[in-house]
């Protein structure tokens, strides 16, 4: 008896712990360099979930997190981004990206800037 309750509040536990890290996941910001012959249309397959945000286009581009190292990440935008531009990409594990935004070469740590080109 002593077991079975053990093991329902170890499993209730992993299962707050899952929800957790679900609704607060954690957050890493990776930087990439917008390449638009990357760039793909987004058709929807008409299924009931929809996973990539009901985006216009998709981008899958190399990214750097900010001790570069890189990681092929995949993102939406409702519009066509500006050819070359350099994005911040707050990215979650399963979630995948959740939010973006432009930011200047300046602002881009040292270690990414020497894996992309200035434009």
């Amino acid at each position: 008896m002593k077991k079975i309750f053990i093991g329902i509040i170890l499993g209730i536990a992993a299962l707050i712990g899952a929800g957790i890290f679900l609704i607060y996941p954690p957050k890493a910001a990776y930087y990439t360099q917008i390449d638009n012959a990357k760039r793909e249309e987004n058709h929807s397959d008409g299924g009931v979930v929809d996973l990539t945000g009901n985006m216009r286009y998709l981008y899958t581009l190399e990214s750097y997190s900010s001790d570069g190292h890189e990681k092929e990440i995949t993102f939406g935008a409702d519009n066509i981004l500006k050819d070359n531009a350099y994005l911040k990409l707050e990215y979650a594990p399963i979630r995948g990206v959740l939010s973006w935004c432009e930011v200047e070469w300046e602002d881009l740590p040292p270690k990414v800037q020497s894996n992309m080109q200035r434009y």
